[in-house]
């Protein structure tokens, strides 16, 4: 069952939801439904000099990214069929008894952008910014603003908490993060 906007109001009021900081609740929260802003954070891979990434070499990723930070009031250009993770603004906290996806904004897919790849899906447990996969699929690049609302997260009401949500009692990878986060697929077990 998705959660409805009373739902998500209900929920953050308890605490035991947190999207944070969610400074304009009656323009964010939809009906079914919240929306998210977009960091002033990015990574790029180095193009054209990056020969391959390596999925089993952690340092591979990493020797070959650019770590960009986007002055207040300036924008972030995606150029014409480019690639770059972004981050949410807002950190989220999702409770072991829901699910979460996350989603672009009809407004910014209008614009040929889109906000993940593969990785849209936010596991019951995770706490920490959402890093977004921003590809622009179109033919003119695209200037994007941190703080624009950019993508929605929609919450998922599982039938059971989970037994052993995503967290560092797992081992998982992300949890916690702050900013936009390179693959770590390197560190798979």
């Amino acid at each position: 069952m998705i959660l409805s906007d009373a739902d998500l109001k209900r929920r953050l009021a308890a605490g035991d939801l947190v999207v944070e900081p969610l400074d304009d609740p009656e323009l964010q929260i939809q009906p079914a439904s919240i929306d998210l802003r977009l960091g002033t954070q990015f990574v790029l891979y180095r193009q054209p000099l990056v020969p391959f990434l390596d999925s089993r070499d952690a340092e591979s990723v990493e020797r070959h990214v650019e770590r960009i930070e986007v002055p207040p009031g300036e924008g972030f250009v995606l150029q014409p069929g480019a690639f770059a993770l972004g981050t949410t603004h807002e950190r989220v906290r999702v409770p072991a008894d829901l699910v979460a996806r996350v989603e672009g904004r009809s407004s910014i897919g209008r614009l040929a952008v889109v906000v993940h790849a593969t990785a849209g899906f936010i596991d019951p447990g995770f706490e920490g910014q959402i890093t977004l996969e921003l590809s622009n699929l179109g033919r003119c690049a695209v200037k994007l603003y941190p703080l624009m609302r950019i993508s929605q997260i929609v919450f998922h009401e599982m039938k059971s908490p989970a037994e052993r949500p995503y967290g560092s009692a797992r081992g998982s990878k992300y949890q916690g993060q702050s900013g936009p986060v390179a693959s770590r697929i390197g560190d798979d077990r």
